[in-house]
Parts: structure tokens; C-alpha cells; sequence
């Protein structure tokens, strides 16, 4: 028998500044009753689901901060998310801000949780590849300041056993980075979810990239192509707080084939039936690391971060 997973790429519409939790939680919960309604397994919402795209501005008071962010996890505001998950029997990804005050101090972090249909948290994973500047820029009419209010996420690329397979997450730039896709298939994933709020115009850019859509497709078929996995890329989409944000969620296939894509920047839910066994016979068959994997041959992506080009004549 195939092993299937039933998957729901479930996009939002954009989240004002002053939207409540409790109107952004009733839309994620009419995405998973909707998702449950099609037969859905799992439901995989975007990056930081819960609020506006804060790091694009510049905010200087800590609790304003912290209250884009959550301390706990199931918190007040999404304990319904769980208790819905648990009675409908369904599994949800879920991108959020995290206050972690761990060993006595406060830190942030760009955070995404694996829930399964039981209602558990089953895998944590905190953004790796942090984009933007650390510090405002006066020069840029728009800020982009993930790595001023977030830290690097410390939990790595690893990957879980669920929904009869094995998932790996990660969150928006990550996806971009093809050493994240390449981490998580070494450690079996047969499917990628993630989430991501990308915007139509970067921070160092007078105009909209005409290329965002394409390159946000791209990265994602490249990477499920070859690593032989699913990926279900998940967007906030729209004009949010007068700042446009790309949609074009997606479900990838192994083969690099979109087998499902919203059409609009709002509230939007696709579907797919996900053959998990396609995944690894590609795995076994079209790459099979185990035998061609040339591992001395790839040591400076791991030994370096910067370019070294040939010395000059």
C-alpha cells in the first residue's frame, strides 16, 4: 500500500498592525475546519501566522515587541488551535514569534511548531537564515530587521517521524538556501513544509522585483527535485500595513512539479494527496546518496562562509 499524506497549503490574506489575535486565530481555524472537511492530514499555515510582518519597522519598545511574540506554546490566544486540531483529528504547521527566557535571559526567535493530529507539539524548529540588516537604515524607505529582533535559530535542520512519514520544516529565506533542503533529505525527509512572508519589493530596492514570484517557485521546485521530497511552501500574502507581500503558496512534488498553487493574495486553501513512496523511490533510485554522494569533494560549503576565488594573474 502507497503511503499517502493529505496536505493543506492554507495562505493568508494580510494581518493589519491592529487585527486581533482573536480574528487571525478564527481565520486559521476556518482554514482547518475546511482542510478537515477535505480530508486533510495535516494543514500547514505561514511564517509568524499570528501577526502583522513586524520586523518591517523600526520599534524600539520592548513590549511592544513582545507583543508580537509568544512565551508559551499551546499560549491562551492559540489553545483553541490545539483543542480544534485534537477534535478534528488533524496536524498543523504553525509559524510564530518566540520569547524564550531560557537560562535566565530573554531572547527572540523567528519560530515554527509541528502539531499532530492529536493536539502534541511534536518538532520545534527557530529560523537559521536570518535576512535583512541587524540595524535600521535610515536610507531605505522600508526596513527589513529579522536580524535585529530575532536570533539565529539554535535547533538546527532535523527532521521527525509523522503522518506515516518523515517531515522536516524550515521558514522563508531558509528555502532560498539549498544546504537547508539538503540537511533535511539527509535526514530522511520525504516532505518540507514551511511558511514564509516575503515581500514585492526588498528593502534595498526602489520598485517591485518582477522576479519574486518566480524566484519563490524556483527555490522551491529546485530544492524538492533534488532532494527528492515534498515541499509545501505557505505564504502571507497581500497588502499588509501598506506593504505588499508575495502569495503563490504551493505544493511541490518530488519530480519538481507544482501539483497545486493559490491563485490569489488572500485567504486561499489548496489541497494534494502527497505519495510519500514516490519520494523515496526517487531517493533510492534517480539520486541514491548513499552510493554517489562525493562528500570529500564538497568541503568548502561546510569549511567556509565567504567566496574564495582563484588567485588573480
Amino acid at each position: 500500500m502507497r503511503r499517502m499524506i493529505s496536505v493543506a497549503a492554507a495562505q493568508l490574506g494580510p494581518i493589519s498592525r491592529d487585527d486581533s489575535r482573536a480574528s487571525v486565530i478564527a481565520r486559521l481555524l476556518h482554514h482547518m475546519r475546511s482542510a478537515h472537511a477535505k480530508g486533510c492530514e495535516l494543514v500547514v499555515f505561514p511564517e509568524l501566522a499570528l501577526t502583522t510582518f513586524f520586523p518591517r519597522w523600526i520599534i524600539e519598545d520592548e513590549d511592544e515587541l513582545d507583543s508580537y511574540c509568544e512565551s508559551e506554546m499551546p499560549s491562551p490566544d492559540t489553545e483553541q488551535l490545539f483543542d480544534e486540531a485534537k477534535k478534528l483529528g488533524i496536524g498543523f504547521y504553525l509559524g510564530y514569534g518566540e520569547i524564550d527566557r531560557a537560562e535566565g535571559r530573554k531572547r527572540r526567535f523567528n519560530t515554527a511548531i509541528l502539531v499532530d493530529g492529536n493536539g502534541r507539539i511534536i518538532h520545534k524548529y527557530r529560523k537559521i537564515h536570518l535576512p535583512g540588516r541587524a540595524e535600521p537604515d535610515p536610507n531605505y524607505a522600508i526596513q527589513h530587521l529579522e536580524k535585529k529582533y530575532f536570533e539565529v535559530g539554535d535547533l538546527g535542520f532535523t527532521a521527525v517521524r509523522a503522518f506515516g512519514g518523515v517531515l522536516g520544516t524550515c521558514i522563508c529565506n531558509d528555502r532560498r538556501w539549498a544546504e537547508t533542503y539538503r540537511v533535511l533529505a539527509l535526514r530522511g525527509a520525504e516532505m518540507v513544509v514551511l511558511g514564509y512572508n516575503t515581500p514585492t519589493r526588498s528593502f534595498w530596492e526602489e520598485h517591485e522585483n518582477p522576479l519574486s514570484d518566480f524566484h519563490n517557485r524556483l527555490s522551491m521546485q529546485a530544492g524538492a527535485y533534488q532532494n527528492c521530497m515534498w515541499v509545501v511552501g505557505v505564504a502571507k500574502a497581500g497588502i499588509e500595513d501598506g506593504a505588499g507581500l508575495i502569495g503563490g503558496s504551493c505544493i511541490v512534488a518530488p519530480t519538481g512539479e507544482i501539483v497545486a498553487q493559490c491563485t490569489t493574495r488572500e485567504d486561499e486553501l489548496i489541497t494534494a494527496d502527497c505519495d510519500l513512496d514516490l519520494a523515496a523511490g526517487l531517493k533510492q533510485n534517480l539520486l541514491n546518496f548513499e552510493v554517489n554522494r562525493q562528500i570529500d569533494a564538497y568541503r568548502p560549503i561546510t569549511e567556509q562562509a565567504g567566496i574564495t576565488p582563484p588567485p588573480e594573474e
